[in-house]
């Protein structure tokens, strides 16, 4: 078997017999000779002509390609429970991978299905009206449903990454996700996708049960067994010698019952910085050399600068995108960033946002272990605080940099609004100071990207938790606490759909080898 790359004009996708001739003189046999091929990744290059170079596995006969098959999931109606608390990426393939190891997941979800969900998130957009159980963040498939898909990662340290973009595909994805560089699926696809895996968990005898927010954990031992009761906000209680937390980076409430027992946490760096909004015909133009045409998919960017010792990045960068309120409760400014499969959107966005650690935060080490909960909650509330309501305070880019404040706004996606403000006093002096280096830098990589034609907005937050629950690293559960799994983002052990959903599968598996 031999893996070998060969390029193909933009607007022409390479047929079987190309492929094939292609794999020929890569193996040094003849065509007919070649047993199989595929391509196992395809990425898009502007730096010249601007062409699609494809990652070509293939065999020769007597040869197999290194196929991959998702295992089946197993009917565990009379199997022995596990509950799953929290219904995101790391929840669900925990969920799926329950039903292979034959065990009974028992799907805990503080928010609603994804239907009655939609509802909640329209009414947060239009009027402003929180629920902090049924948001951008909270509801069945978590943050990834309404928040655009991107399935970036490619990393399989944590296991096999063809365990979840197959599964995926299965389940209604594009067969696109399994070879591009930037696999993406959209907020318009998700839910529907969401859906079905909740109806695969169910049909195989698992439960999903909705609007049950976990208040309380409490270990038992009956004399045989040893499990955990988990206490639910309207007085359910379940049972099981098994707990998988899969809560999010925004279930702080979490958090908090872990301090309130005294059970293990740790802070954790995150990144915190400001949503900036271009015209895509403007990074179209930047990244495409001038040479975009209609039919090219709208045009990404990924920039990173060293700023006094911390990094300054992009995150969860949206072409053809829209500007979302990520808010989990009242009082806070919040933004994220989604696309619709087609990223149709007249705006590219992206979070640009520097690095926080431990001890980067004066003042508020009084918080201990939610000293950068604190300081990340304390820069939420003050972006309320000059708008006094969901609008998000916002200035020019070159006007942001300079000190100045703005003399009108550009147009945003953002449809609660904007509001002109001092984003530069706003901001942590710190934050604002690596941003403003790092904007000026960015434009001798992407010449035009400094402009005033760019808005940028606050604030982008919720990037990572900035707690971690320590996890042991042979059984996987909470330190010092048997059958309790922490992972996901919630547990400061992800970053994003793919990682989140990697390390439920870890985590399923390693419960249920016990």
């Amino acid at each position: 078997m031999k893996e070998f790359e060969i390029a193909f004009p933009l607007q022409h996708d390479p047929s079987e017999a190309e492929l094939r001739q292609a794999a020929g003189r890569a193996l040094g046999v003849k065509p007919e000779r070649v047993s199989g091929v595929r391509i196992v990744r395809r990425s898009l290059d502007a730096r010249g002509d601007i062409v699609y170079r494809y990652r070509v596995q293939a065999a020769a006969q007597g040869e197999s390609l290194d196929e991959y098959t998702v295992p089946q999931y197993r009917d565990v109606r009379d199997a022995e429970p596990v509950i799953v608390v929290g219904s995101g990426p790391a929840g669900m393939f925990a969920a799926l991978r329950l039903l292979m190891e034959g065990r009974r997941p028992i799907v805990l979800e503080r928010g609603k299905d994804v239907h009655a969900r939609k509802a909640d998130v329209a009414a947060l957009n239009r009027q402003q009206s929180v629920d902090p159980d049924s948001n951008y963040c909270f509801g069945e498939g978590g943050a990834g449903t309404f928040s655009d898909g991107k399935l970036y990662t490619r990393s399989n340290k944590r296991g096999d990454l063809r365990e979840v973009l197959s599964q995926l595909v299965a389940f209604g994805a594009s067969a696109s996700i399994l070879v591009d560089a930037h696999p993406h699926i959209g907020s318009d696809n998700l839910p529907r996708i969401v859906e079905r895996i909740r109806n695969c968990i169910t049909e195989h005898g698992g439960e999903y049960h909705f609007s049950e927010k976990m208040t309380d954990l409490v270990p038992f031992s009956d004399g045989m067994h040893k499990g955990w009761k988990v206490i639910c906000e309207g007085g359910a209680v379940y049972e099981a010698r098994w707990v998988i937390l899969a809560t999010g980076h925004s279930s702080h409430e979490v958090y908090r019952l872990f301090g309130e027992k005294r059970w293990p946490l740790e802070a954790k760096g995150f990144a915190l910085g400001v949503r900036a909004e271009h015209p895509q015909t403007l990074i179209n133009r930047i990244q495409y050399h001038g040479k975009f045409q209609p039919g090219m998919p709208p045009a990404e960017y990924s920039l990173v600068e060293q700023v006094d010792g911390r990094g300054v990045f992009s995150f969860c960068m949206c072409p053809g995108g829209i500007l979302v309120p990520s808010v989990t409760g009242p009082g806070e400014v919040v933004l994220n960033g989604m696309s619709n499969s087609m990223r149709n959107s007249p705006w590219a966005n992206a979070g640009i946002v520097c690095a926080v650690n431990p001890g980067d935060v004066p003042g508020f080490e009084r918080y201990g272990v939610f000293s950068l909960l604190e300081f990340q909650s304390s820069v939420e509330k003050a972006m309320y605080g000059f708008s006094g309501s969901l609008r998000a305070p916002a200035q020019r880019l070159v006007d942001f940099c300079r000190n100045k404040d703005s003399q009108g706004l550009p147009r945003s996606s953002y449809q609660p609004g904007t509001v002109n403000a001092p984003l530069y006093e706003l901001l942590p002096s710190p934050v604002y100071e690596r941003l403003r280096v790092a904007f000026a830098a960015f434009d001798r990589k992407m010449r035009g990207y400094y402009t005033n034609d760019a808005l940028v907005l606050g604030t982008e937050s919720r990037t990572s938790s900035p707690v971690r629950i320590p996890r042991d690293p042979e059984t996987m559960c909470v330190c010092g606490l048997e059958g309790l799994y922490p992972c996901g983002e919630g547990a400061g052990y992800a970053g994003g759909i793919v990682s989140s959903a990697m390390d439920g599968i870890l985590v399923a598996a390693a419960a249920s080898a016990r």
